[in-house]
């Protein structure tokens, strides 16, 4: 019997990116909710993202219509009269302004410089930063209204919400009035009073671990939140949080950024903002002077530039859309929706045998009334009975419908996030660390993943010859003159020295070691850039893989400067400098001998960037692009990017756990080859450029996409048809990217690591995990978690299914047979507590073991309720279900019990021995295949601590809380007894496990892998 088998399609959701109506169509589906606010807590808030999506109409409508008068007013001269001082201190004219795209007040103003002058700040300068508290004061700090987090309380009030729980405090209320009325204070009330207290446990320790796991969202939150951006602050660029943005502040935008908050474009390059964020827009916006408005929220598509912010926080209509919305909530992750279904239809079989067992119990209580000629005479003894009767069915739907089973995945995933999190892994969605336990490949970039990032210039081809640059030479002076040039100019980084005087330079890793090696040259970056004025400039992107500057040097010469992709750049020129330092023709020759120098420094795993020049006849036109062909080359430098500590073994183990690792990235195929063999991940498979792979056929594609382990030169499109092939062949593809051109293929993959060091927001806001330290070893911790994860909430739902099926027939057999049940209420509610929320605490928490590595990944396809699960449950409960039922019908001769405390001595016998039957086979369940249950166990404190608190109170419900609990206190021998009874459930777990009941997995080479120790062989 496979529970999962009955489900309805509503129950299967896509992994990633499911839609509104399937995520509604299993809501719908789910029929036996003992508490909706608890089980639907951690879902999304449909609702909230279909008043998003009218928000965005409504904020592009507006934009759209405020652009439309603007134009209608420049075009009829009718520029409003607008002051300087009139916007000096005044937040709302300056945000409505911006928000209102109004370019003729603008004008009027004089530009960028007039707002300048009028939030009293330097451009060049930027703010002070002993202004800060007084423009925040002024202007607003830029953070948006949030919602109060839910106080404990709140967490105890959703916890009453169980319905079953409000029907037994009803039945207690009952049973203490009626108890008063009949048997007097105190011994009226204590059956009701037991029962009230066994609600007050379950609910304070659900809320305790609820508010836990709250508090742990929280913490993920503020750090998914965490964004940086680059300011100019007292004439220094400086990185800070865009939570202390202030309005003045001067923000340096760039490819990727999330734009910090409404601003006014000052200077800048081809800007191109994607809009989609806040207007559902596709289509990016050109910023120039003529458009010079940028709004917070929206992101940097292309280009760079300089911005005066004018307006933060709730002034911007970024802020306003956060404050309407909030928190949109997860989407529900697959387990979860699955196991809700599962939950569902034990619930229903729960239902009916409640049902039955009241039926039962009161036909009895009719039938024997009737045979005593009592049917006409009823007391209030006989309403308490049936009142008993009622909450004991009642207790039974608490422990038969698993609310635990859904919330458990939702926990467990918490409790992984949160240590993933001290490990740099900031995993932004529920469903990765699900869907990562099932990873089969992964397709990583090499520079800062698998290489350090921390890059220098090695060796260097310049003059004719390649140097060691750690060899002094000297270089002609027009070579080294217009070498400087191009470093210094043809750049998107900066040097820049700080307070103290201390030099350094802000950008990305291998535009820094071209820096520094321009600065060991000797070559003054101030100077350079100084004297020579930037006309036009064409960012660097993964596309075209090169960027591109025009200039005006000091003597008036146009000139062009070009650096990217060696073979790329090479092929764009006719000129190089040779030895004697003058340019001379590209001869087929000369171009063989490049690329042979280009292919050595690869081969020796060196990044390969060449640098050329062109100077352009007369005036340029702004409007035509720069320059593409017609270059001279000055030099082929060479990068070194050392690998990563443990990056080897972290490949290692992906290779032992069925995860292949594959190379995708934008260097030389020697280059990257190189690498690829030094990390372990090209053995014997294919290594690709991305254009021979772009160039086949969609046949060809799928079927060399899985032999792939290297791909070189590749594109972001390259990347996103390799990610589709192969999951078009059923793989389960994690990807990595730090780039905006990344952002496809992050959100294709099922699983999108976006790095946090050199990550763009884009790439971020598209990725499910965010690796903090950039390093690959990350995403195999990220790995092992997400096994850990699958097992843990298997091992759980093991154990609370073994509970479910003794505590339902034990109550219900007895019922029919006896005409009553062993486990009241109150003993029921303390089964539940320990199966539900302590049992979810102790198994679905467990740190993952390196063992788990050392199986293939869990296929989609597979049922979650294995065979060997089933195999466990029945064999346990068989064991349970005979040795609770022999008790139950014989065990007071078995035991030797007499006189008038008989009953209740075996009745508390038979509650306790369940209880050490549950608290072992809990210590079973840690390994569902393994004999060896005890590994590991010791770390786990979570565990130790759920079993300990478990016997603890075990003991004092016996001992000392009887009265509440109808307990009698047991003697040393039925003690041992019961938990000798327990205990003996280990070996039969011994037994079960070496019974034989699905095929053995086998690796992909076809043979089976040879045990590593022997508690593996069974």
């Amino acid at each position: 019997m496979v529970l999962e088998n009955f489900l309805s399609d509503d129950f299967n959701v896509p992994h990633k990116h499911p839609s509104d109506e399937a995520l509604r169509n299993w809501r719908k589906a789910v029929t036996v909710v003992k508490n909706y606010r608890r089980r639907f807590r951690h879902v999304a808030n449909l609702d909230g993202r279909s008043i998003k999506e009218k928000l965005r109409v409504g904020i592009k409508t507006l934009i759209a219509a405020f652009r439309f008068i603007d134009g209608v007013a420049h075009n009829g001269n009718q520029l409003p009269e607008a002051k300087v001082c009139d916007f000096h201190n005044n937040p709302a004219k300056l945000a409505t302004m911006t928000q209102r795209y109004d370019v003729a007040t603008l004008r009027s103003l004089g530009g960028v410089n007039g707002v300048a002058e009028a939030v009293k700040v330097n451009i060049d300068e930027g703010v002070k930063s002993t202004d800060l508290t007084t423009r925040q004061e002024t202007y607003g700090v830029n953070k948006y209204t949030e919602k109060p987090s839910k106080s404990f309380f709140m967490f105890v009030w959703e916890a009453l919400h169980d319905l079953t729980l409000i029907i037994l405090i009803v039945c207690a209320v009952v049973s203490i009035g009626v108890g008063l009325a009949t048997q007097g204070f105190p011994d009226g009330i204590y059956d009701g009073l037991g029962i009230l207290l066994s609600i007050l446990l379950v609910v304070t320790v659900t809320a305790v671990s609820d508010y836990k796991q709250s508090l742990q969202f929280k913490d993920l939150d503020k750090e998914k939140r965490k964004i940086s951006c680059q300011v100019t602050r007292d004439g220094l660029r400086k990185k800070v949080s865009i939570y202390d943005l202030v309005v003045g502040d001067i923000v340096h935008l760039s490819i990727g950024d999330q734009v910090p908050a409404d601003g006014i474009f000052i200077s800048g390059y081809s800007l191109l903002i994607d809009e989609s964020s806040l207007t559902g827009e596709s289509e990016a916006v050109h910023i120039d002077e003529k458009k010079p408005f940028v709004l917070g929220g929206t992101k940097v598509q292309d280009g760079s530039a300089k911005m005066l912010v004018a307006a933060v926080g709730m002034r911007t209509e970024w802020g306003k859309l956060m404050e309407t919305l909030g928190d949109e909530g997860e989407n529900e992750t697959p387990l979860q929706v699955k196991l809700n279904g599962v939950a569902t239809i034990i619930g229903k079989i729960g239902l009916v045998f409640a049902v039955l067992t009241f039926l039962v119990l009161t036909v009895r209580f009719l039938v024997e009334k009737a045979i005593r000629n009592e049917f006409s005479s009823w007391t209030s003894s006989d309403a308490l009975s049936m009142l008993d009767y009622f909450a004991t069915a009642v207790t039974i739907i608490v422990v038969a419908v698993p609310e635990g089973l859904p919330l458990a995945v939702t926990l467990s995933l918490a409790f992984a996030m949160k240590k993933l999190m001290d490990d740099k892994a900031l995993v932004r969605h529920l469903s990765a660390c699900e869907t990562m336990g099932s990873s089969t490949c992964i397709c990583t970039d090499k520079t800062g993943t698998l290489t350090t990032n921390h890059m220098v210039v090695d060796k260097i081809w310049v003059a004719g010859k390649p140097k060691d640059v750690k060899e002094p030479s000297e270089l002609p002076e027009n070579v080294s003159t217009v070498l400087l040039q191009c470093i210094f100019e043809c750049t998107g980084s900066e040097v820049v020295k700080d307070a103290n005087g201390q030099t350094s330079i802000l950008g990305t890793p291998t535009e820094s070691a071209i820096l520094e090696y321009g600065l060991h040259l000797g070559g003054d970056f101030g100077i350079v850039r100084s004297e020579i004025k930037v006309l036009k400039m064409e960012p660097f992107n993964s596309k075209k893989k090169n960027m591109s500057v025009i200039t005006r040097l000091p003597n008036g010469q146009i000139r062009a400067f070009c650096k990217g992709a060696s073979e790329i750049v090479l092929g764009m020129c006719d000129n190089i400098i040779d030895d004697s330092g003058e340019a001379v023709q590209l001869s087929k020759e000369k171009a063989e001998a490049i690329t042979n120098v280009i292919n050595e420094f690869a081969d020796k795993a060196l990044r390969t960037l060449c640098l050329a020049y062109i100077d352009v006849e007369g005036e340029f036109d702004m409007q035509k692009d720069i320059p593409a062909l017609g270059y001279t080359l000055i030099a082929v430098v060479g990068i070194k990017d050392p690998l990563r500590p443990g990056v080897k073994e972290a490949v290692e183990i992906c290779l032992a756990a069925g995860i292949t690792v594959r190379m995708v990235t934008g260097d030389n195929i020697n280059t990257a080859k190189a690498i690829a063999r030094e990390c372990g991940i090209l053995t014997n498979g294919v290594a690709i450029e991305g254009p021979d792979f772009r160039n086949k056929t969609n046949e060809e594609k799928s079927r060399i996409a899985q032999d792939i382990q290297v791909m070189a030169r590749s594109s972001p499109t390259d990347k996103l048809e390799l990610v589709k092939n192969l999951r078009g062949l059923s793989e389960v593809v994690a990807v990595t990217g730090d780039g905006t051109n990344d952002a496809p293929a992050l959100h294709e993959s099922d699983i999108g690591f976006a790095m946090g060091i050199a990550g763009t927001e884009v790439a971020k806001e598209q990725a499910d995990v965010i690796v903090m330290d950039d390093d690959f070893a990350t995403i195999v911790k990220v790995a092992k978690w997400g096994r850990a994860v699958y097992i843990n909430i298997q091992k759980f739902v093991q154990f609370q299914l073994t509970v479910n099926i003794v505590a339902l027939m034990i109550n219900f057999v007895s019922a029919c047979i006896t005409g009553s049940a062993p486990l009241t209420a109150v003993q029921l509610l303390w089964v539940n507590l320990i199966m539900d929320t302590l049992g979810a605490l102790a198994l679905a928490t467990e740190p993952p073991n390196d063992g788990l590595m050392n199986r293939p990944p869990v296929k989609r396809t597979e049922n979650f309720i294995t065979k060997t699960m089933w195999r466990n449950i029945i064999g346990q409960s068989v064991y349970q279900m005979v040795v609770l039922f022999v008790l139950n019908f014989a065990g007071k001769p078995i035991l030797n019990l007499h006189g008038d405390d008989a009953t209740a001595i075996l009745n508390t016998f038979i509650f306790n021995t369940f209880v050490f039957c549950q608290v072992f086979n809990e210590v079973n369940s840690r390994d569902i295949d393994k004999i060896n249950i005890f590994r590991g166990m010791l770390s786990s404190w979570i565990f130790i601590g759920v079993m300990l608190a478990t016997i603890v109170f075990q003991i004092i419900i016996v001992e000392f809380l009887g009265t509440f609990a109808s307990t009698v206190p047991l003697d040393r021998d039925l003690w041992l007894l019961s938990i000798g009874i327990g205990f003996v459930g280990m070996p039969i777990a011994v037994v079960l496990k070496c019974i034989p009941v699905e095929k053995p997995k086998q690796q992909y080479d076809g043979y089976e892998r040879i045990p590593d120790r022997p508690e593996n062989a069974c």
